[in-house]
Protein backbone atom coordinates (compact mmCIF):
# COMPACT_ATOMS: atom_id res chain seq x y z
CA UNK A 1 0.00 0.00 0.00
CA UNK A 2 1.39 3.32 -1.22
CA UNK A 3 0.31 6.04 1.26
CA UNK A 4 -0.33 9.80 0.59
CA UNK A 5 3.25 10.86 1.97
CA UNK A 6 5.31 8.43 -0.18
CA UNK A 7 3.52 9.47 -3.35
CA UNK A 8 4.17 12.82 -2.61
CA UNK A 9 7.76 12.14 -2.28
CA UNK A 10 8.18 10.01 -4.73
CA UNK A 11 6.82 12.81 -7.47
CA UNK A 12 8.97 15.20 -5.39
CA UNK A 13 11.87 12.91 -6.13
CA UNK A 14 10.92 12.45 -8.99
CA UNK A 15 11.28 16.35 -9.95
CA UNK A 16 14.82 16.43 -8.27
CA UNK A 17 15.77 13.56 -10.52
CA UNK A 18 14.81 15.00 -13.81
CA UNK A 19 16.60 18.59 -12.33
CA UNK A 20 19.47 16.97 -11.52
CA UNK A 21 19.63 14.91 -14.90
CA UNK A 22 19.00 17.91 -16.73
CA UNK A 23 22.38 19.95 -14.81
CA UNK A 24 24.05 16.36 -15.22
CA UNK A 25 23.68 16.84 -19.02
CA UNK A 26 23.93 20.48 -19.50
CA UNK A 27 27.27 21.64 -17.48
CA UNK A 28 29.55 19.14 -19.04
CA UNK A 29 27.84 19.83 -22.35
CA UNK A 30 28.56 23.08 -22.05
CA UNK A 31 32.07 23.13 -20.95
CA UNK A 32 32.78 20.54 -23.59
CA UNK A 33 31.46 22.84 -26.39
CA UNK A 34 34.08 25.68 -24.55
CA UNK A 35 36.63 22.98 -24.75
CA UNK A 36 36.13 22.68 -28.77
CA UNK A 37 35.31 26.62 -29.34
CA UNK A 38 38.52 27.60 -27.50
CA UNK A 39 41.13 24.43 -28.10
CA UNK A 40 44.13 26.98 -28.17
CA UNK A 41 43.33 27.96 -24.59
CA UNK A 42 44.41 23.98 -23.57
CA UNK A 43 47.62 22.23 -24.15
CA UNK A 44 45.53 19.05 -24.70
CA UNK A 45 42.14 19.83 -25.91
CA UNK A 46 41.11 16.14 -27.10
CA UNK A 47 42.54 15.35 -23.37
CA UNK A 48 39.70 17.74 -21.30
CA UNK A 49 36.99 16.74 -24.46
CA UNK A 50 37.54 12.92 -23.47
CA UNK A 51 37.59 14.04 -19.70
CA UNK A 52 33.56 16.22 -20.34
CA UNK A 53 32.62 12.71 -22.39
CA UNK A 54 33.45 10.64 -19.27
CA UNK A 55 31.80 13.14 -16.79
CA UNK A 56 28.50 13.45 -19.28
CA UNK A 57 28.86 8.96 -19.19
CA UNK A 58 29.15 9.18 -15.10
CA UNK A 59 25.76 11.27 -15.31
CA UNK A 60 24.35 8.45 -17.29
CA UNK A 61 25.42 6.02 -14.87
CA UNK A 62 24.78 7.69 -11.13
CA UNK A 63 21.63 9.89 -11.45
CA UNK A 64 19.50 6.94 -11.89
CA UNK A 65 20.67 5.57 -8.88
CA UNK A 66 18.89 8.37 -7.15
CA UNK A 67 15.32 6.80 -7.41
CA UNK A 68 16.85 4.09 -4.70
CA UNK A 69 16.82 6.65 -2.33
CA UNK A 70 20.38 7.96 -2.86
CA UNK A 71 24.00 6.56 -3.62
CA UNK A 72 25.32 3.82 -2.11
CA UNK A 73 28.92 4.63 -0.15
CA UNK A 74 30.98 2.94 -3.04
CA UNK A 75 29.01 4.83 -5.59
CA UNK A 76 29.44 8.08 -3.60
CA UNK A 77 33.27 7.29 -3.92
CA UNK A 78 32.93 6.42 -7.23
CA UNK A 79 31.03 10.17 -7.89
CA UNK A 80 34.28 12.06 -6.26
CA UNK A 81 36.92 10.76 -7.66
CA UNK A 82 35.09 11.16 -10.96
CA UNK A 83 34.89 14.95 -9.42
CA UNK A 84 38.60 14.77 -8.37
CA UNK A 85 40.23 13.25 -11.24
CA UNK A 86 38.14 15.37 -14.07
CA UNK A 87 38.63 19.15 -12.25
CA UNK A 88 42.96 17.13 -11.85
CA UNK A 89 42.52 16.55 -15.22
CA UNK A 90 41.14 19.72 -16.89
CA UNK A 91 43.54 21.80 -14.75
CA UNK A 92 46.84 20.38 -16.08
CA UNK A 93 45.17 20.11 -19.29
CA UNK A 94 44.66 24.05 -19.70
CA UNK A 95 46.94 26.45 -20.42
CA UNK A 96 48.18 29.44 -17.89
CA UNK A 97 47.38 32.75 -18.31
CA UNK A 98 44.53 32.83 -20.62
CA UNK A 99 41.39 34.23 -20.27
CA UNK A 100 39.81 34.95 -16.11
CA UNK A 101 37.21 32.30 -15.45
CA UNK A 102 38.01 29.71 -17.85
CA UNK A 103 39.41 27.10 -15.85
CA UNK A 104 36.27 27.47 -13.54
CA UNK A 105 34.09 25.44 -16.04
CA UNK A 106 35.79 22.28 -14.15
CA UNK A 107 34.18 23.31 -10.87
CA UNK A 108 30.57 24.27 -13.32
CA UNK A 109 30.89 21.00 -14.93
CA UNK A 110 31.61 18.63 -11.95
CA UNK A 111 29.41 20.09 -9.31
CA UNK A 112 26.65 18.53 -9.92
CA UNK A 113 28.61 15.23 -8.95
CA UNK A 114 28.54 16.75 -5.27
CA UNK A 115 24.87 17.72 -5.50
CA UNK A 116 24.05 13.95 -6.06
CA UNK A 117 26.45 13.49 -2.64
CA UNK A 118 24.48 16.50 -0.72
CA UNK A 119 21.07 14.22 -1.55
CA UNK A 120 22.21 10.82 -0.39
CA UNK A 121 24.18 11.87 2.99
CA UNK A 122 24.41 14.09 5.57
CA UNK A 123 26.67 17.32 5.71
CA UNK A 124 28.98 15.83 7.65
CA UNK A 125 29.77 13.33 4.61
CA UNK A 126 29.31 15.41 1.69
CA UNK A 127 30.87 18.54 3.00
CA UNK A 128 34.54 17.11 3.92
CA UNK A 129 34.24 15.56 -0.17
CA UNK A 130 33.21 19.35 -1.42
CA UNK A 131 36.29 21.06 0.33
CA UNK A 132 38.62 17.85 -0.93
CA UNK A 133 37.52 18.70 -4.99
CA UNK A 134 37.47 22.86 -4.17
CA UNK A 135 41.02 21.90 -2.83
CA UNK A 136 41.97 20.24 -6.13
CA UNK A 137 41.04 23.22 -8.13
CA UNK A 138 42.87 25.56 -5.93
CA UNK A 139 45.99 23.54 -6.18
CA UNK A 140 45.84 23.42 -9.85
CA UNK A 141 44.86 27.36 -10.32
CA UNK A 142 47.67 28.07 -8.30
CA UNK A 143 50.34 25.34 -9.48
CA UNK A 144 49.11 26.72 -12.98
CA UNK A 145 48.97 30.61 -12.76
CA UNK A 146 50.76 30.68 -9.27
CA UNK A 147 49.58 32.84 -6.03
CA UNK A 148 48.17 36.40 -7.68
CA UNK A 149 45.37 37.97 -7.98
CA UNK A 150 44.01 36.13 -11.02
CA UNK A 151 44.17 33.25 -9.63
CA UNK A 152 42.40 33.79 -6.01
CA UNK A 153 39.65 35.58 -8.29
CA UNK A 154 38.67 32.21 -10.31
CA UNK A 155 39.18 30.96 -6.78
CA UNK A 156 37.52 32.77 -5.29
CA UNK A 157 34.39 31.93 -8.25
CA UNK A 158 34.92 28.14 -8.19
CA UNK A 159 33.87 28.51 -4.61
CA UNK A 160 31.09 31.09 -5.05
CA UNK A 161 29.80 28.53 -7.40
CA UNK A 162 30.15 25.29 -5.29
CA UNK A 163 28.88 27.04 -2.33
CA UNK A 164 25.85 28.39 -4.08
CA UNK A 165 24.97 25.02 -5.71
CA UNK A 166 25.50 22.94 -2.65
CA UNK A 167 24.54 24.88 0.05
CA UNK A 168 20.77 26.03 -1.52
CA UNK A 169 20.15 22.13 -2.66
CA UNK A 170 21.13 21.25 1.16
CA UNK A 171 18.77 23.92 2.59
CA UNK A 172 15.91 23.01 0.03
CA UNK A 173 15.31 19.28 0.61
CA UNK A 174 15.09 19.35 4.39
CA UNK A 175 12.15 21.85 3.28
CA UNK A 176 10.21 19.91 0.60
CA UNK A 177 10.52 17.07 3.39
CA UNK A 178 8.61 19.50 5.23
CA UNK A 179 6.55 20.38 2.80
CA UNK A 180 5.44 17.20 1.51
CA UNK A 181 4.55 15.94 5.10
CA UNK A 182 2.21 19.46 5.50
CA UNK A 183 0.90 18.36 2.14
CA UNK A 184 0.10 14.88 2.53
CA UNK A 185 -1.27 15.76 6.17
CA UNK A 186 -3.71 17.69 4.34
CA UNK A 187 -4.96 15.46 1.52
CA UNK A 188 -5.36 12.78 4.15
CA UNK A 189 -7.62 15.31 6.41
CA UNK A 190 -9.64 16.07 2.77
CA UNK A 191 -9.61 12.73 1.71
CA UNK A 192 -10.97 11.28 5.17
CA UNK A 193 -13.45 14.11 5.02
CA UNK A 194 -15.20 13.57 2.01
CA UNK A 195 -15.26 9.87 3.09
CA UNK A 196 -17.34 10.80 5.99
CA UNK A 197 -19.36 12.93 4.30
CA UNK A 198 -20.18 10.08 1.39
CA UNK A 199 -20.75 7.72 4.56
CA UNK A 200 -22.93 10.12 6.17
CA UNK A 201 -25.09 10.38 2.46
CA UNK A 202 -25.08 6.74 2.32
CA UNK A 203 -26.16 6.21 5.39
CA UNK A 204 -29.43 8.90 5.22
CA UNK A 205 -29.71 7.25 1.64
CA UNK A 206 -30.24 4.19 3.37
CA UNK A 207 -32.77 4.94 6.03
CA UNK A 208 -34.52 6.85 3.33
CA UNK A 209 -34.96 3.66 1.59
CA UNK A 210 -36.23 2.02 4.67
CA UNK A 211 -38.74 4.42 5.37
CA UNK A 212 -39.55 4.47 1.46
CA UNK A 213 -40.52 0.56 1.58
CA UNK A 214 -42.41 1.06 5.15
CA UNK A 215 -44.41 4.09 3.56
CA UNK A 216 -45.25 1.42 0.84
CA UNK A 217 -45.80 -1.73 2.26
CA UNK A 218 -46.37 -1.08 6.36
CA UNK A 219 -49.20 2.05 5.67
CA UNK A 220 -51.89 0.26 4.00
CA UNK A 221 -51.12 -2.59 5.96
CA UNK A 222 -52.38 -0.43 9.29
CA UNK A 223 -55.18 1.16 6.69
CA UNK A 224 -56.59 -2.39 6.18
CA UNK A 225 -56.10 -3.21 9.69
CA UNK A 226 -57.75 0.35 10.64
CA UNK A 227 -60.73 -0.23 8.39
CA UNK A 228 -61.38 -3.83 9.28
CA UNK A 229 -59.92 -5.22 6.19
CA UNK A 230 -57.26 -7.31 8.08
CA UNK A 231 -57.82 -9.19 11.47
CA UNK A 232 -54.86 -7.92 13.76
CA UNK A 233 -55.12 -11.08 15.63
CA UNK A 234 -54.37 -12.93 12.51
CA UNK A 235 -50.56 -14.63 12.73
CA UNK A 236 -49.60 -13.50 9.00
CA UNK A 237 -50.86 -9.79 9.54
CA UNK A 238 -49.10 -10.10 13.58
CA UNK A 239 -45.85 -11.39 11.06
CA UNK A 240 -45.61 -8.46 9.18
CA UNK A 241 -46.39 -5.86 11.64
CA UNK A 242 -43.07 -7.60 13.63
CA UNK A 243 -41.12 -7.10 10.36
CA UNK A 244 -42.20 -3.53 9.34
CA UNK A 245 -41.54 -2.70 13.27
CA UNK A 246 -37.87 -4.03 13.63
CA UNK A 247 -37.31 -1.96 9.84
CA UNK A 248 -38.51 0.92 11.34
CA UNK A 249 -36.65 0.59 14.59
CA UNK A 250 -33.17 0.12 12.74
CA UNK A 251 -33.79 2.79 10.37
CA UNK A 252 -34.44 5.72 12.91
CA UNK A 253 -31.52 4.00 15.19
CA UNK A 254 -28.85 2.79 13.22
CA UNK A 255 -26.33 5.88 12.82
CA UNK A 256 -26.95 7.06 16.48
CA UNK A 257 -26.42 3.67 18.20
CA UNK A 258 -24.58 1.82 15.62
CA UNK A 259 -26.28 -1.07 14.86
CA UNK A 260 -26.03 -3.97 16.49
CA UNK A 261 -22.62 -5.33 15.50
CA UNK A 262 -21.37 -1.60 17.07
CA UNK A 263 -23.13 -1.96 20.48
CA UNK A 264 -20.77 -5.72 20.63
CA UNK A 265 -17.58 -3.51 20.28
CA UNK A 266 -18.42 -0.37 22.50
CA UNK A 267 -16.16 -1.48 25.25
CA UNK A 268 -13.10 -2.38 23.13
CA UNK A 269 -13.87 1.22 21.70
CA UNK A 270 -14.38 2.64 24.90
CA UNK A 271 -11.16 1.26 26.40
CA UNK A 272 -9.39 2.84 23.23
CA UNK A 273 -10.51 5.91 23.78
CA UNK A 274 -9.52 5.90 27.68
CA UNK A 275 -5.99 5.03 25.64
CA UNK A 276 -6.28 8.47 23.63
CA UNK A 277 -7.04 6.56 20.85
CA UNK A 278 -10.77 7.85 20.06
CA UNK A 279 -12.58 5.51 17.21
CA UNK A 280 -15.35 7.19 14.98
CA UNK A 281 -18.36 5.02 14.07
CA UNK A 282 -20.51 4.84 10.66
CA UNK A 283 -22.76 2.14 9.84
CA UNK A 284 -24.14 1.55 6.35
CA UNK A 285 -26.60 -1.08 5.98
CA UNK A 286 -28.09 -3.62 8.70
CA UNK A 287 -25.05 -6.19 9.66
CA UNK A 288 -27.65 -8.15 11.46
CA UNK A 289 -26.37 -10.28 14.18
CA UNK A 290 -23.30 -11.98 13.68
CA UNK A 291 -22.96 -16.12 14.49
CA UNK A 292 -20.95 -15.96 18.12
CA UNK A 293 -17.92 -17.28 16.81
CA UNK A 294 -17.80 -14.46 14.23
CA UNK A 295 -18.89 -11.95 16.71
CA UNK A 296 -15.26 -13.15 18.63
CA UNK A 297 -13.22 -13.08 15.58
CA UNK A 298 -14.17 -9.50 14.74
CA UNK A 299 -13.92 -8.40 17.99
CA UNK A 300 -10.94 -10.29 18.69
CA UNK A 301 -9.54 -8.45 15.24
CA UNK A 302 -10.69 -5.30 16.23
CA UNK A 303 -8.97 -5.21 19.50
CA UNK A 304 -5.85 -6.68 18.31
CA UNK A 305 -5.38 -3.77 15.91
CA UNK A 306 -6.34 -1.12 18.27
CA UNK A 307 -3.88 -2.49 21.27
CA UNK A 308 -1.39 -2.44 19.27
CA UNK A 309 -1.74 1.19 17.93
CA UNK A 310 0.01 4.54 19.72
CA UNK A 311 -2.54 7.71 20.54
CA UNK A 312 -3.91 8.80 17.27
CA UNK A 313 -7.20 8.43 15.78
CA UNK A 314 -9.38 5.77 13.99
CA UNK A 315 -12.62 5.39 11.88
CA UNK A 316 -14.59 2.35 11.98
CA UNK A 317 -16.88 1.85 8.94
CA UNK A 318 -19.43 -1.37 8.58
CA UNK A 319 -20.96 -1.53 5.86
CA UNK A 320 -23.49 -4.37 5.12
CA UNK A 321 -24.97 -5.03 1.19
CA UNK A 322 -27.73 -8.24 1.30
CA UNK A 323 -25.86 -10.87 2.98
CA UNK A 324 -22.09 -9.77 2.70
CA UNK A 325 -20.44 -7.38 5.85
CA UNK A 326 -17.37 -5.79 5.49
CA UNK A 327 -15.72 -3.92 8.31
CA UNK A 328 -13.25 -1.49 7.66
CA UNK A 329 -10.83 0.20 10.32
CA UNK A 330 -8.59 3.19 8.64
CA UNK A 331 -5.85 4.06 11.06
CA UNK A 332 -3.08 7.12 10.40
CA UNK A 333 -0.14 5.95 12.35
CA UNK A 334 2.42 3.07 12.52
CA UNK A 335 1.30 -0.17 14.65
CA UNK A 336 4.10 -1.02 17.47
CA UNK A 337 3.43 -4.74 16.63
CA UNK A 338 1.72 -6.90 13.56
CA UNK A 339 -1.13 -8.57 15.28
CA UNK A 340 -1.64 -12.49 13.89
CA UNK A 341 -5.04 -12.08 12.40
CA UNK A 342 -5.07 -15.78 11.01
CA UNK A 343 -5.59 -17.48 13.94
CA UNK A 344 -8.35 -15.32 15.02
CA UNK A 345 -10.44 -17.13 12.12
CA UNK A 346 -9.47 -21.02 12.81
CA UNK A 347 -12.73 -21.10 14.87
CA UNK A 348 -14.61 -19.67 12.48
CA UNK A 349 -17.37 -21.82 10.72
CA UNK A 350 -16.53 -22.16 6.83
CA UNK A 351 -19.76 -21.18 5.69
CA UNK A 352 -19.34 -17.30 7.30
CA UNK A 353 -16.20 -16.80 4.80
CA UNK A 354 -14.93 -15.33 7.67
CA UNK A 355 -11.30 -13.28 6.40
CA UNK A 356 -9.57 -10.42 8.20
CA UNK A 357 -6.41 -8.74 6.47
CA UNK A 358 -4.49 -5.50 7.41
CA UNK A 359 -3.07 -3.14 4.94
CA UNK A 360 -0.23 -0.59 5.17
CA UNK A 361 0.45 -1.70 8.43
CA UNK A 362 4.74 -0.87 8.23
CA UNK A 363 4.17 2.30 6.42
CA UNK A 364 1.97 4.33 8.61
CA UNK A 365 -1.83 5.08 7.35
CA UNK A 366 -3.54 1.59 6.68
CA UNK A 367 -6.47 -0.33 7.76
CA UNK A 368 -8.26 -3.69 8.69
CA UNK A 369 -10.33 -5.48 6.59
CA UNK A 370 -12.79 -8.03 8.15
CA UNK A 371 -15.87 -9.78 5.89
CA UNK A 372 -17.97 -12.22 6.53
CA UNK A 373 -21.39 -13.56 5.47
CA UNK A 374 -24.54 -12.81 7.61
CA UNK A 375 -26.27 -16.40 6.26
CA UNK A 376 -23.22 -18.37 7.42
CA UNK A 377 -23.59 -21.24 10.28
CA UNK A 378 -24.34 -19.95 13.71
Amino acid sequence: MVTPQEAARDTAEAGLIRMVRAVAVVTPGVALLQTVANARDYRQPAVAAVVWLVVIAAGAWLVPRLRTRGLTAGETAAATAIAVAAVAAIGAAHRPHEAQGSIDLAILGTVWLLMLVVVSHPARIWVPLALLVFAVQGVSLIGEQGLSLLSLSQLEAAGYIMAAALIALATLWPALDVHIGTASRQASLRSRAAAERAAAAAIKQERDSRLAVLEQEALPLLRAIADGTLDPADAAVREQCGQHATVLRRALTASAQGGELTAGLERTLRAAAGRGLPVSVQVIGDPGTPAPAVARAVLGAVDAVLSALPPSEAVLTVLAAGDDVELYLTFSAPLRAVPDLARLGLTVPAASRWRAALSGADTGEGFLEVSWRKDGAV
